[in-house]
């Protein structure tokens, strides 16, 4: 076979040539030929530890045996569905495994694509099934660039330029620990906080009975990986529960053991109505979920919403393979073990560098934020360099927050704890050189 190696490069170079702005210009643009389990193998020969599972996508690892035999299988019988036109196993049997895994009565299912359209699935039923017109969303969320989505997402103006969608929502503040004074207890503070909040919001821009639901990340993602306190989540529930509001849980990047459970509802005790899955779900196929009572949903009739390739037959088949690996495994147990390892890592390492101004995370959902040691201010081009520094020497680390001041720590579940000790020597070294 002709090696077509030197041609792969020269369209790296011109990347501009093909690939949408808004698609090609992230970081780090990385040529890649292959991944394996916590690794990508780069096209410049080198490998790449990887701390970001796709953006919390890989959650089994790389290619893992189990799901990739899943895919060859299914692949064999079955390409694409349309669900409903014709039935197939991978979708009924998944639907069942998820029932075993999800929070009492969340059990009903309508299989998508991807986040967004798990969101707009969820926004979609619960404005269908309440009659109610408007959406309170949380500032700092993200939920997705769909018009219905980006309309509660608020995490960065940008993403919202010249595109203010026509549905009409509401943000509350969001519950970050730094805000809280120091001799406060924050389990109280939010949750008396949150109360006085939503009942201005009541008061003077909206009556609760036309709001058809809250949406929340119960960890705040793109916007900082800010962990709320578990108080501050159980008193949205008390509000919706108080006015008929549906709670709609957005468990895209939290969901399938990111946090130490299969999901943050089950990580802070607080269930909601509706839930929103994707990203970890399927190993790296795309496939998105919104999920409810059978109650609710049987609310949702046939043509007020549906899909042509959602529950893709060959993803649900990963999905399938990816649960049995997160059980067989012990995933869950540790993601718990090694997110603590790393987070006491971590707090020694903040103790060393002023630049580090917090560290965060819940099971190996982990915020790294950098400071300007001068002003205290958000310093994202320290993480920028701090992120090229660290490719350079082999390990791969991505950023959020509204300044992308927050390096973004998500390795895949499978990370052990040498894996970890190399990542953070890397990082260190870096830190230093700054």
């Amino acid at each position: 076979m002709e090696n077509k190696g030197n041609d792969w490069q020269e369209l790296v170079g011109s990347i501009g040539n093909f690939l949408a702005p808004s698609m090609a210009k992230d970081h780090p643009n990385l040529p890649v030929v292959k991944a394996e389990g916590c690794y990508y193998y780069g096209a410049d020969g080198k490998q790449y530890l990887d701390f970001t599972s796709g953006i919390a996508v890989e959650n089994v690892g790389h290619r893992h045996p189990k799901v990739v035999q899943a895919i060859k299988d299914s692949a064999d019988h079955l390409v694409h569905g349309p669900s409903g036109v014709i039935i197939y196993e991978s979708i009924l049997k998944l639907a069942e495994e998820l029932q075993g895994i999800l929070p009492p009565k969340l059990d009903n299912f309508f299989f998508g694509n991807s986040g967004t359209e798990a969101i707009e699935g969820a926004l979609k039923l619960a404005k269908y099934v309440s009659k109610r017109p408007y959406v309170i969303s949380f500032t700092g969320g993200f939920h997705g660039r769909t018009i219905g989505s980006l309309s509660v997402s608020t995490s960065k103006s940008k993403y919202r330029k010249h595109l203010q969608p026509s549905w009409l929502t509401y943000q509350l503040p969001y519950a970050n620990p730094v805000d809280c004074p120091e001799d406060v207890d924050p389990e109280i503070f939010f949750s008396e906080k949150l109360e006085k909040e939503a009942a201005a919001l009541f008061r003077h821009q909206v009556d609760p009975e036309e709001v058809a639901c809250m949406i929340v990340e119960p960890v705040l993602g793109e916007g900082g990986y800010i962990i709320p306190p578990k108080s501050w989540l159980k008193k949205i529930r008390e509000i919706c529960d108080r006015h008929g509001i549906l709670l709609i849980f957005d468990e895209v990047q939290t969901g399938f053991g990111r946090t130490g459970n299969w999901f943050a509802a089950q990580t802070f005790d607080v269930k909601p109505d509706i839930m929103a899955v994707a990203k970890g779900i399927a190993a790296g196929m795309p496939l998105g979920v919104t999920i409810a009572s059978k109650e609710l949903m049987a609310q949702w009739p046939m043509g007020a919403h549906a899909t042509t390739f959602g529950g893709n037959p060959i993803a649900c088949a990963a999905a399938r393979a990816s649960i049995e690996v997160i059980k067989e495994e012990n995933l869950l147990d540790n993601t718990r073990n090694i997110g603590t390892y790393t987070l006491e890592k971590l707090m020694d390492l903040k103790k060393n560098y002023p630049i580090i101004q917090d560290v965060r995370g819940v099971g190996l959902m982990i915020g790294i934020a950098l400071q300007d040691t001068e002003t205290g201010e958000p310093d994202g081009e320290a993480v920028m360099k701090v992120l090229d520094g660290c490719l350079e020497k082999g390990v791969l680390f991505y950023l959020c927050g509204n300044a992308g001041e927050v390096i973004r720590m998500i390795p895949p579940l499978t990370i052990n704890k040498e894996q970890i000790d190399h990542g953070l020597n890397v990082l260190e070294e870096v830190l230093a050189s700054l």
